[in-house]
């Protein structure tokens, strides 16, 4: 026991630092530990109450574009949705039967048809030099009209959507209600035969499926199967589809057999479908007229008379 007192005393000035650096060192990695703490809540509050853009850069040039466009999409947006005009409401009409259900959607649409036109008409300008020579006049006459083009191109390409749309449409609904006639026959109601034929028809007709299954959606929320089939009607823009809708809607309210009804609509269809096909055979033999005319028959004109036309110089010959 002595000679530990005495070493202790010996070292005493050892001991004394030793201590001093255990507790300095435990102080500093205390301070560290909660200024590291403090500084995580702090990012992770600033990440949470950012706006997206900024997290991904909304210091850089192209976070702030990013920042700019959403605004100018913004304040279109809610500019177009304040005003109630009937041609506004055509517009989302033609947007909703093309597939194009964004709240957003106007403003996009009305966006994209001023940049269009701004940048093919400064496009066409700027490139005139470089392929013709032209004056002033036809310069600017040209450039107006890529700018027309570019200020009507949203629409055409909207218009070739919905067309190409109505073609699946009307080339599906037979399908559709023959399935829907099969499914009232097994016991099902609308809704439950509306949620089982947009199942069997969504690998042959997924845009059909689709409006279907928004069609299942409304009836969950709570609206009517007339309305949820009325709405399904417009969005498909199908003079059919709105004939049926009206034909569930007279059914329930005159109690009558919807099973019936839907057979005998689905046959009318089906006849529709084959009215339609033979429309367009019987219509094939005019529409090939003026292909013939033009590049058939002037090359056996040549077959046929190019022989006896050799025999006529060589025999003057």
């Amino acid at each position: 026991m002595s000679d530990i007192t005495a070493l202790i005393a010996a070292n005493a000035g050892y001991l004394v630092g030793l201590l001093v650096f255990v507790a300095s060192t435990s102080i500093a990695f205390l301070v560290m530990s909660t200024a590291r703490n403090r500084s995580s809540v702090r990012r992770r509050a600033a990440g949470i109450s950012a706006d997206p853009f900024d997290a991904n850069g909304g210091h850089t040039l192209a976070g702030s574009g990013k920042k700019m466009a959403q605004r100018l999409i913004e304040r279109t947006t809610k500019h177009y949705a304040s005003i109630d005009d009937k041609n506004l409401k055509l517009l989302r009409q033609r947007l909703v039967q093309a597939g194009i259900f964004d709240p957003r959607a106007v403003g996009f649409f009305f966006l994209a048809r001023a940049v269009l036109a701004i940048v093919l008409g400064t496009a066409t300008f700027l490139a005139i030099p470089a392929f013709a020579t032209l004056d002033s006049a036809n310069e600017w006459a040209v450039a107006g009209v890529a700018g027309l083009f570019g200020y009507l191109g949203p629409s055409l390409a909207l218009d070739r959507i919905i067309k190409v749309r109505r073609q699946e449409y009307r080339a599906g609904f037979p399908d559709f209600m023959d399935l829907l006639v099969v499914c009232a026959d097994a016991g099902l109601g609308i809704a439950g035969a509306l949620e089982r034929v947009g199942r069997e028809l969504a690998d042959t007709y997924p845009n059909l499926s689709a409006n279907i299954h928004m069609t299942n959606l409304e009836i969950r929320a709570g609206r009517t199967i007339s309305e949820a089939l009325e709405h399904f009607g417009d969005r498909l823009g199908l003079d059919e589809v709105r004939a049926f809708a009206t034909l569930i809607q007279q059914s329930d309210e005159l109690g009558s057999s919807i099973t019936e009804a839907l057979r005998v609509y689905s046959e009318d269809m089906r006849h529709k479908r084959l009215s339609l096909a033979e429309e367009k055979a019987y219509a094939l033999p005019s529409k090939l007229a003026l292909p013939l005319m033009a590049c058939v028959f002037p090359v056996l004109f040549v077959v046929i008379l190019l022989p006896v036309i050799v025999r006529m110089k060589m025999g003057a010959y």
